[in-house]
């Protein structure tokens, strides 16, 4: 399987756009800030730098290091919106976790906040870019487990992969 660059690019960006949506419940950590910058950059046009895989690992590290289970699942989302990036061309489901991981983190971080995740879930989907649909249905069906976590991916897995109609800017349910 191959996956170009403009695939890839349109995946890390929404996969930022999911990200930051939750970025103000990590207040005092630069990190995940900076991993959705990065992965703002690679997605205008930037290349693949270490910078960018630094970053990741830099926002992995403040995920770790949160208290809040709010702020350490925001800071997983910027993890997978500068990971988006680096995306295995491997038909493996595990992959699909990559696809969805960064919409489905700020989904629980929305909720933990003691916001709905349901509606994050919305606003995702109305954000995704043709591209992603398209990038995900060429894998395999991912395995998401059964806590709340498998409960977001499979909502945003089955929007993603079911058939829809496109406004131009991201999907509109059949």
């Amino acid at each position: 399987m191959e996956l170009s660059l403009d695939e890839l690019r349109a995946l890390t960006g929404w996969a930022a756009a999911c990200a930051a949506r939750v970025l103000p419940l990590v207040p005092d950590d630069p990190r995940p800030a900076a991993a959705i910058s990065a992965a703002r950059e690679f997605a205008s046009g930037a290349p693949r730098t270490q910078a960018l895989r630094t970053a990741a690992w830099d926002a992995l590290a403040a995920a770790g290091a949160a208290t809040d289970p709010a702020a350490s699942a925001a800071a997983r989302a910027a993890v997978g919106a500068a990971g988006a990036a680096y995306l295995h061309p491997l038909a493996s489901p595990h992959q699909v976790k990559h696809i969805v991981g960064p919409a489905q983190q700020a989904a629980l971080a929305r909720e933990l906040a003691g916001g709905s995740a349901e509606a994050e879930i919305e606003w995702a989907l109305s954000q995704a870019p043709p591209e992603v649909s398209t990038l995900l249905r060429r894998f395999p069906p991912g395995k998401p487990g059964k806590t709340r976590l498998g409960d977001l991916h499979r909502q945003l897995e089955a929007a993603l992969r079911a058939d829809t109609t496109r406004d131009g800017e991201g999907i509109t349910r059949a």
